[in-house]
């Protein structure tokens, strides 16, 4: 968590750390990724057999490099298959011999969706990356008895069980992570609910899912976190439910729920603090969380639920339409985004327990594959800084600094968010404090004293992403954002440049 004060006249901009003061754990799963049959995310992405560059394609058709870089990241977990595409996604099409997969119509993104790629391969690929699967349910089109949760996870001699088999795999796959739909309450879905109707059924295929298999997460579909359909489904789904758990005060039918937001905007700053909407959000939604348990007696004993981010990242649907594969070209400015975005999952790590970029591979991505290898975008350099060193423990820390005072995206942030110029999250993991400033001023640089830096730190690693404007952009041809590798003493005060992210790591 970070505090702020504004800067007062005569005043000195200041940060302070407690490296003691130990916060809150840091769920790995924060660096999560998405992948959804979507655009070029899958075939072209993930799996590009067709490819005639036959250096960067494994045995299985699966791509190297984006391997390599998704094992880069050490992203723990990955969301398949959607996203709105699940909605009329029927598991059973993608699996067994790929010759009699049918070829069916895609109604999310007005696509033809092949099934060369389905569960069995995304499973291989989850291994290869070293990467948990997290899977979501269908419910526009699917029922209950479809059998996915069986098919992946059951020892039993029964039919999908026995399917799994057939198809070349004995064990089963162990899947943890199962979500109750995703974004029903949308217009955009096929099958859109109610909250009403949501909730009814969310309740009933949980009762249902935990009884085949009790060791299960199961992740609540939400919407912002701060909306009536939050509190609705919420009020209804998290309660004790003594049958399906045999009795247990101290598990739960629903372990986590999930929330969605994107931001974007065409002013770099407006555009750089937009994410502190989601921090808002992320507070909200605990909140309901624990009316929900209140009013619904919970006991103390069943765990409490937290909150699954599972789609969020830079988009502007208008600039990068998904119809046509919402293939984003990220500037500076989207970069700053994407570090307060990761800034914000550090803070709340009390109240997040996964967060999930959508998405990992070409739809509005960081990464970028093209025939003969891959373009890191700009906001892959914040990501990689973070998925690497902001782990451990959240830390308190304070921040001292003037105010930005335009308008805001959304409008409402101006009555309910603080927006410093300087955006700050503090960790302390293995002897070594991690801090990540973010600077979204356009035009000044700010020279900083640091206080929880001590008389015995002798050297201060730093790391600078900036650029020379704030719409600059990476390409195939010319790399003009990425990572500065710099040393300080520690003494006296350090710069944090206009438009520019900084991390700060120093052992204590």
């Amino acid at each position: 968590m970070t505090t702020f004060t504004p800067l007062r006249a005569g005043e000195s901009p200041t940060i302070s750390v407690l490296p003691s003061h130990q916060l809150s754990k840091i769920n790995d799963n924060i660096y999560g990724g998405f992948t959804e049959h979507m655009g070029r995310c899958i075939y072209g992405g993930i799996y590009d057999p067709d490819n005639s560059n036959k250096n960067i394609i494994d045995e299985n058709g699966f791509r190297k490099d984006v391997i390599e870089s998704m094992k880069e990241l050490n992203v723990p977990v990955v969301r398949y298959p959607g996203g709105n595409f699940v909605a009329t996604y029927h598991w059973q099409d993608g699996v067994g011999p790929r010759e009699n997969r049918p070829r069916r119509p895609e109604l999310a993104w007005l696509g033809i969706e092949s099934n060369q790629f389905g569960t069995d391969e995304f499973m291989k690929w989850c291994e290869i990356v070293e990467t948990e699967p997290y899977l979501a349910l269908n419910f526009g089109t699917g029922t209950l008895d479809e059998g996915w949760l069986e098919y992946c996870n059951s020892t039993q001699d029964t039919y999908y069980a026995n399917l799994r088999r057939q198809n070349g795999r004995e064990k089963p796959y162990n899947v943890k992570y199962w979500a109750l739909g995703n974004e029903c309450w949308g217009p955009w879905q096929v099958e859109q609910m109610t909250k009403e109707d949501y909730a009814k059924k969310a309740y009933q295929w949980a009762k249902a899912l935990k009884l085949l298999d009790p060791s299960i997460t199961l992740i609540l579909c939400g919407e912002t976190g701060h909306s009536s359909w939050d509190y609705h489904v919420l009020k209804e789904c998290v309660k004790l439910d003594m049958h399906s758990l045999g009795g247990s005060t101290t598990q739960s039918l629903i372990d986590m729920h999930s929330i969605h937001i994107y931001t974007a905007s065409d002013d770099p700053v407006k555009n750089a603090l937009a994410p502190r909407s989601a921090e808002r959000a992320i507070q909200i939604c605990a909140s309901l969380i624990d009316l929900a348990r209140i009013e619904n007696k919970v006991p103390p004993t069943a765990p409490q639920q937290t909150i699954c981010f599972d789609e969020w990242n830079v988009w502007d649907p208008k600039r990068a339409p998904g119809e046509t594969g919402a293939e984003e070209r990220y500037t500076l400015s989207d970069a700053l985004a994407v570090a307060v975005w990761l800034n914000v999952f550090v803070r709340q790590s009390k109240y997040v327990g996964m967060a999930n970029i959508a998405q990992s591979i070409n739809v509005i991505s960081p990464l970028m594959t093209t025939k003969n290898g891959l373009v890191k975008q700009t906001t892959w350099w914040p990501l990689l800084l973070f998925s690497n060193y902001m782990r451990g423990w959240t830390i308190g820390t304070h921040l001292n600094c003037s105010t930005y005072e335009g308008d805001a995206e959304p409008a409402w942030m101006k009555t309910s968010v603080d927006t410093p110029y300087l955006d700050v999250s503090a960790t302390v993991n293995d002897g070594w404090v991690s801090m990540v400033v973010v600077n979204v001023n356009l035009a000044e640089s700010f020279k900083i004293e640091i206080n929880g830096i001590t008389e015995k730190t002798k050297l201060v690693h730093r790391y600078v992403i900036t650029g020379s404007s704030w719409d600059v952009v990476n390409t195939e041809d010319k790399q003009s954002v990425g990572i500065q590798e710099l040393t300080w003493d520690g003494r006296g005060k350090c710069e944090f440049p206009k438009l520019s992210i900084t991390m700060l790591r120093w052992s204590i």
